[in-house]
């Protein structure tokens, strides 16, 4: 029987289709059937839903950004000198994995090494030894998150970016071959460092696009993704790779703070946002952090149409986080160990999502609604479906009145609504809260359309 192939669909197809504000990056990659990994390895990733991203490196001195050494075209033994600089204080890796829990995370991934190419491991095959192990700090960083990340009992993730402005290679390719050829080798060396001594559970690209021009994919003539992540997956065989490579990847990813609208999106796909503005992945020191109500009502809208929530944070030049962003992080922490089971372990269904209004998700035979605004929803009512409502209440068990019309089912929502329990600390909150949680227990398992063979490319 001949194997059917995924449907390939345009960037712009899936906007107009779903009339989604998502813009997934680096689409239409590689593709090679001996890399692609069954959904059932890919499971534990679709469950866990939370994540913390770490941006920490050399630019954190500065606290002008990750892209500062680029951007204010700053020498390059002025910007190199830092790395004699970056000896942080009284700092352990467990304090992250501690802001991690806090949060809900169930993986975290860290920068190894940004675009400005200092390494933050013992890299033998880092050009120059330009690494915090041969420099100020004589540090293994990655070696000690890796440890503290699996001694908290969360999912390793490694983030590395095979671009490298060190190299004048990089900026003209094909002018001087000889000088990319280099970058390349030490793109090589460096993942096949990471996956043999770290064993990471996800494989984080970023910057495979040459000299500023084009995308991932259209470099991938250069950087020959299938036979690298050939070489990583020899680590790993379950390794998860993201697309940012060249290779189309395990998963999409959705990079920034705009806000998540549109239907759900059957395929596995990541949300990639900062904690505070979004202006800077990595440090900077008046940074304001997102308003509590504002990242909850984010992650409903990205986990009710089916992605992973991927938040960062940036330490500072000695490893430390803001008193303010550890107490956000605790405090969606907080909801989550509340409200977890609507999250965690869920599906997105199934019914589609109505922006700024509802979404949901679903384990078994239980839906989740989650209801972002009340009084709009009143007005609304859910469609018919062969999933048929035995029993509602709110989180809290409080039963709700169901009414089966001709065209649809409406739900009967007390007057108000109670914050307690979201802020984890026995304060109260003001205002209406982000997001009213409402069960529906089914007369058998949900029956959800689940994901679809879509392959997305980057026409469009």
């Amino acid at each position: 029987m001949e194997k059917k192939l995924p449907r390939e669909m345009t960037g712009a197809e899936l906007k107009s289709m779903l009339k989604s504000s998502i813009n997934f990056k680096s689409l239409g990659g590689l593709k090679c059937e001996e890399l692609t990994l069954p959904a059932q390895d890919k499971q534990w990733w679709r469950d866990a839903k939370i994540g913390m991203f770490i941006h920490w490196g050399l630019y954190s001195i500065l606290g002008r950004g990750e892209w500062a050494r680029f951007n204010e075209q700053i020498p390059k033994e002025e910007y190199e000198a830092l790395a004699d600089e970056f000896i942080p204080q009284d700092f352990h890796m467990k304090e992250w994995m501690e802001i991690a829990k806090d949060f809900g995370a169930k993986y975290a991934v860290m920068v190894t090494r940004h675009h400005d190419g200092f390494a933050l491991w013992n890299s033998e095959g880092s050009y120059e030894h330009f690494t915090s192990y041969h420099r100020g700090a004589h540090r293994d960083f990655v070696g000690e998150y890796a440890q503290a990340c699996r001694e908290a009992g969360l999912k390793v993730g490694v983030y590395y970016s095979p671009m490298d402005w060190r190299f004048p290679g990089y900026f003209d390719p094909e002018g001087l071959p000889e000088n990319a050829a280099l970058m390349k080798k030490q793109c090589y060396a460096q993942v096949e460092e990471l996956c043999s001594r770290y064993h990471p559970d996800i494989l984080w690209y970023d910057g495979g696009w040459l000299a500023h021009k084009g995308s991932d994919t259209s470099s991938a003539w250069f950087w020959e993704p299938v036979k690298l992540n050939k070489i990583a997956r020899g680590y790993n065989p379950k390794l998860l790779i993201n697309p940012r490579s060249g290779w189309e990847g395990d998963f999409y990813c959705d990079e920034g703070s705009h806000e998540i609208r549109g239907g759900i999106i059957p395929v596995p796909w990541e949300k990639n946002m900062c904690v505070c503005s979004g202006c800077s992945w990595g440090w900077m020191a008046d940074d304001p952090v997102s308003d509590f109500d504002w990242l909850i009502r984010m992650m409903v809208n990205v986990v009710c149409r089916g992605g992973n929530w991927l938040v960062n944070i940036g330490p500072d030049r000695n490893g430390k986080i803001s008193g303010e962003i550890r107490q956000r992080m605790r405090q969606v922490g907080d909801w989550l160990r509340t409200y977890g089971e609507s999250i965690y372990a869920t599906a997105a269904g199934p019914y589609e999502p109505v922006d700024d209004v509802y979404g949901a998700t679903w384990r078994e035979d239980k839906v989740y609604l989650h209801i972002l605004d009340r009084k709009a929803f009143a007005g609304l009512k859910l469609p018919l479906s062969e999933n048929v409502i035995e029993h509602a209440a709110l989180f809290d068990g409080s039963p709700l009145e169901v009414v089966q019309e001709e065209d649809g089912i409406r739900l009967v929502l007390p007057e108000g609504s109670s914050r307690a329990g979201e802020m984890g600390s026995g304060q109260e909150m003001e205002g209406p809260a982000p997001d009213t949680i409402v069960v529906l227990t089914m007369t058998e398992a949900v029956k959800a359309a689940g994901d679809a063979e879509i392959t997305f490319t980057g026409k469009g």
